[in-house]
């Protein structure tokens, strides 16, 4: 439980807390109210107290530290500011008794429709819920509860940098990104005003929450999503692959067939360093299957290199109307890349279009034959 300057709640979330359980730490951020006093009633908890303020990150980073160092491998954590209720504790337990999967992490969703809840807090939610499926792919109803269940021993490969507020982003994102089940589960929320107190700086922490969110982003589609596809053709093989990946999606043939004519179309353009964020930015923005566009755009792998850039340069050169010859013993060696620039990129683009339709077509009709004939099948 990260507390600070919470003195009007403090003890009665820590009473509600106690009915369920002993084994609670506290982190006293830096408090200047009563906090210290309050909790000099409760000498058998553990508590982190620090000299000045730090942040909630900090606070739970320590908080985690310690739970690990006890020998723990879940936390729950909980607000200290009243809006959460103890009660709801077992509802956390109960659900990770019967998950399957145990490197899961919950986050308790509160109805952030109720008259009671701040316009803001209700903005700023719906805000955070966008950014964090746009950098893991899972919708959520609530991701800035603090009423949490953390499985901190799938952590221990994780780096961390932030310690505000915006760490409970952070923690989730990545945990997400290693593999950890991040989801909703339904608790209660109480917004009391008068007594409630918030730490939070609209626009020094809006800023950090947006700095992270644009970094996270960047990482998600520079890394992640390019790492995550290559992990899923790695172990799937090609084969596997196109009968799951390609034949198998649900997706419509149409959808399949323009993701190849995307990926093959990026993948041949001289846009070379920039074909994986390229690729997969346009087939989020056009709504296509973002694994098999990123699986055709390695059309261009080094084997079929030296092909692409001689039918570039040869297309390029019809267009243009010139009477150069190449052939890949001359594009292979000694070759003034430079001099031949225009050809090649006018080439490249014509030559990407060109086998972008081919395929496209292609691959639609394959694909068609390949749909009908499941659905001929009784039960396939």
């Amino acid at each position: 439980m990260p507390t600070y300057n919470n003195e009007r709640t403090l003890k009665r979330v820590i009473d509600g807390v106690l009915q369920f359980t002993q084994h609670l730490i506290v982190v006293n951020d830096g408090s200047t109210d009563s906090t210290t006093k309050i909790l000099e009633d409760y000498s058998t908890l553990q508590q982190i107290h620090f000299k000045e303020n730090k942040g909630k990150g900090q606070a739970l980073r320590q908080g985690f530290k310690h739970a690990e160092s006890l020998g723990y491998k879940y936390v729950i954590t909980i607000d200290s500011d009243g809006q959460h209720f103890p009660k709801d504790i077992p509802v956390f337990i109960d659900e990770l008794e019967q998950a399957e999967n145990k490197n899961l992490l919950l986050i308790g969703a509160r109805n952030m429709a109720q008259e009671s809840v701040p316009k803001k807090s209700s903005f700023g939610n719906k805000f955070s819920n966008f950014w964090f499926w746009a950098e893991t792919g899972i919708k959520l109803q609530d991701t800035q509860s603090g009423f949490r269940l953390y499985p901190i021993h799938h952590f221990k490969n994780l780096n961390f940098y932030t310690n505000k507020f915006e760490f409970e982003i952070e923690v989730i994102v990545k945990a997400a990104w290693n593999g950890s089940e991040v989801k909703n589960i339904p608790i209660l929320v109480l917004y009391d005003e008068t007594e409630r107190v918030s730490h939070f700086r609209p626009f020094k922490d809006f800023t950090r929450i947006s700095i992270l969110n644009t970094w996270l982003v960047i990482l998600t589609l520079f890394y992640i999503k390019p790492r995550n596809l290559f992990r899923r053709l790695k172990k799937k093989g090609i084969k596997r692959f196109l009968v799951e990946d390609v034949i198998g999606s649900n997706d419509s043939p149409q959808k399949k067939a323009l993701s190849i004519a995307l990926g093959i179309f990026i993948g041949i353009t001289p846009l070379w360093g920039f074909h994986t964020i390229i690729v997969l930015s346009l087939a989020l923005i056009l709504n296509l299957n973002k694994a098999i566009a990123f699986a055709f755009s390695n059309v261009s792998l080094p084997p079929f290199i030296p092909f692409i850039v001689l039918g570039s340069f040869i297309l390029g050169n019809t267009i243009l109307g010139q009477n150069e010859t190449y052939n890949l013993s001359t594009i292979t060696t000694n070759f003034e890349v430079l001099k031949h620039l225009k050809a090649y990129i006018i080439g490249s683009f014509a030559l990407a279009a060109v086998s972008a339709l081919i395929a496209g077509i292609f691959s639609y009709f394959i694909l068609l034959i390949f749909q009908k004939k499941k659905v001929s099948v009784p039960n396939a």
